[in-house]
């Protein structure tokens, strides 16, 4: 492994307001700037919080300091005492990994092993592709750590090699310390392009440049589902990016399946996917380079219909002011998919947007349904595989419903 950077830090006294200091004693894992009353001056990234009940001068919670987030304090541990160092991050990669265990029992060498907050690392997501390990920072508060994280997660994984990802604000706003986006910082990797293999189908992960950690893992128990009902079926998945929905059905038995997204290289990703399984495909696969909204509307005017529709747009509402628009891009979305399922056929919606509540998305969708007055009912709703499973409520973004 290469020399991680060694950076020194401190603890810090904070005090909180008592709204904030309500939420800390709810178990919430945020902290966010406007809540602080009072600190340490200096603080810098990675400085551990210690949180303390003013009135009652009680133990509340440790957390991480982050001066280039709203969210200005990351809370690891609540009510108990403890050092985070060696033995911390031990126990609690330990037992994230526990947790994924049953999804190793399958045929699947693919998992995301840390989930930021929902595994108590904040800000950090660690994911596997058979023996590749991916950590993707979205925090600076991780870098002084980093040392003494890494070898526990390879350790666990049983990996050869792991590879380092930035996020774009990450490496905007502050000292990476001569860390790089894509640095492979144990082990070798000959080819991007990493082979993995999600309830006995192949895929590849570009796990230096792809979007994320290089596929989303997030929907791979939608997939399998559509999957098992895809045989003989003529198929549209849109929003596809590397063909995770379009690949499961072809695999499925279906006779053919138009991919739909606007990025032209996603595609590429989608048809070199296809021919990684192509000795268990016997349908056709077509791609179309277009805006999403602007191909379902030119399909509904061709008159094109499909026996299964997966539509599974990116995050539409990434700050509160997008809430609105994004509700209307649901609407309009469901409505098209509506215009395009055959009689008998299935609808699957699907949202990532954490701002966009359950309750809403599927509220949004039946009002689209009913405005057409399809016969469309919903039969099943889905929410986060058993390795994304959420711990707070703000951490609750994954939620699909099956219409028929």
């Amino acid at each position: 492994m290469i020399a991680l950077p060694e950076i020194k830090t401190n603890r810090i006294a904070i005090k909180l307001s008592s709204a904030s200091e309500r939420m800390v004693k709810k178990n919430h894992p945020w902290v966010f700037e406007k809540g602080i009353v009072k600190e340490s001056p200096g603080a810098k990234a990675g400085d551990l919080v210690i949180i303390f009940d003013e009135r009652k001068n009680k133990f509340l919670a440790l957390g991480l300091y982050d001066p280039y987030s709203p969210i200005r304090i990351k809370v690891l541990q609540f009510h108990v005492k403890g050092e985070i160092g060696d033995a911390w991050f031990r126990d609690k990669i330990q037992g994230a990994f526990e947790k994924r265990k049953p999804l190793l029992e399958t045929d699947t060498n693919s998992y995301r092993l840390i989930f930021g907050e929902n595994d108590f690392f904040p800000g950090l997501i660690a994911d596997v592709y058979a023996d590749v390990l991916v950590v993707k920072l979205y925090s600076h508060i991780w870098l002084p750590y980093l040392k003494d994280i890494i070898p526990f997660l390879v350790e666990v994984s049983e990996v050869s090699t792991c590879v380092l990802r930035l996020s774009r604000n990450l490496m905007q706003q502050g000292d990476t310390f001569g860390l790089e986006d894509g640095q492979v910082i144990l082990g070798t990797l000959e080819n991007p392009n990493v082979g993995f293999v999600e309830h006995g189908i192949k895929f590849n992960a570009n796990v230096i440049k792809g979007h994320k950690t290089g596929f989303f893992l997030d929907h791979r128990e939608n997939r399998r589902m559509i999957g098992n009902m895809a045989a003989g079926k003529k198929v549209l998945d849109v929003f596809s990016y590397a063909g995770g929905f379009s690949v499961h059905a072809l695999v499925g038995g279906a006779t053919s399946v138009l991919s739909v997204d606007i990025s032209k290289k996603a595609l590429s990703l989608a048809s070199a996917n296809v021919k990684l399984n192509a000795d268990q495909i016997s349908g056709k696969h077509k791609t179309w380079a277009m805006d999403a909204f602007d191909a379902l509307q030119e399909l509904i005017n061709k008159r094109e219909q499909f026996d299964l529709v997966i539509i599974d747009p990116p995050s539409f509402a990434k700050s509160a002011k997008e809430i609105l628009p994004a509700k209307v891009s649901y609407n309009r979305l469901a409505k098209l998919g509506v215009s395009l399922t055959k009689q008998g056929g299935t609808l699957l919606l699907a949202s990532c947007s954490s701002r966009i509540k359950a309750d809403e998305f599927f509220e949004i969708n039946e009002g689209a349904i009913d405005a057409l007055g399809s016969g469309l009912k919903l039969y099943k709703k889905t929410f986060h595989d058993i390795d994304h499973q959420p711990n707070f409520e703000e951490g609750k973004y994954l939620k699909a419903g099956y219409y028929k």
